[in-house]
């Protein structure tokens, strides 16, 4: 599978590739709310439902066989990491976006995790080439510890819209607050623009 580059998305928000605040590392630290969930590839699975013209309910299987893409992106942690040029495989939100048929009253979408996490976006925001729901890390299958089987990338975005465990998108015709948001964080989440808190 072909990677495209998209690294470069910074020139869109801010003049240098590390947004402020932040410090460049090799490492990934893992960070996330509470323990890894288990999970079986037997009985998940993975949901789109609000307002779309039809809701979607997918096997691990057939989630697998959707179309997917790799992707070199960068990836900025709220806490002040940066990590350069990490290869994500997985599927574009915006193909998940079109095989539900989004609503033209859909304004917002509402990610959620296995460990009950949640986390919001404007539409417009996921609605990007870069938004992937990702299941493999630089050649292998993502670690579960950062995510795996699935996670949402945002390298747009503070990386806490990138719910780890993702097994639901619930597209909105008002906009909800998820777990870090409703606890003060911003709800743009633009690092460029140092957005961590509300």
């Amino acid at each position: 599978m072909d990677t495209t580059d998209v690294t470069d998305l910074y020139r869109e928000f801010g003049d240098e590739r590390l947004p402020p605040g932040q410090r460049e590392t090799s490492a990934f630290p893992v960070l996330s709310k509470s323990g890894t969930p288990e999970w079986d590839p037997e009985t998940w699975e993975f949901t789109v439902t609000g307002a779309v013209d039809e809701e979607l309910s997918l096997s691990w299987d057939e989630f697998r066989d959707l179309p997917a893409v790799t992707q070199r992106q960068d990836f900025h942690c709220v806490t002040g990491w940066s990590k350069f040029d990490c290869e994500f495989t997985g599927v574009q939100f915006t193909e998940l976006a079109e095989r539900a048929g989004v609503r033209d009253d859909a304004v917002h979408v509402m990610f959620s995790g296995m460990d009950d996490y949640t986390t919001d976006l404007p539409l417009e925001a996921c609605m990007r080439e870069e938004v992937l729901l990702a299941w493999g890390f630089d050649g292998d299958s993502l670690p579960e510890d950062h995510g795996g089987p699935l996670r949402v990338v945002t390298p747009h975005r503070y990386a806490y819209k990138g719910a780890k465990w993702v097994d639901g998108i619930e597209f909105l015709t008002e906009p909800e607050r998820g777990y870090w948001e409703r606890r003060g964080y911003s709800q743009t989440a633009d690092p460029w623009r140092e957005e961590r808190y509300s």
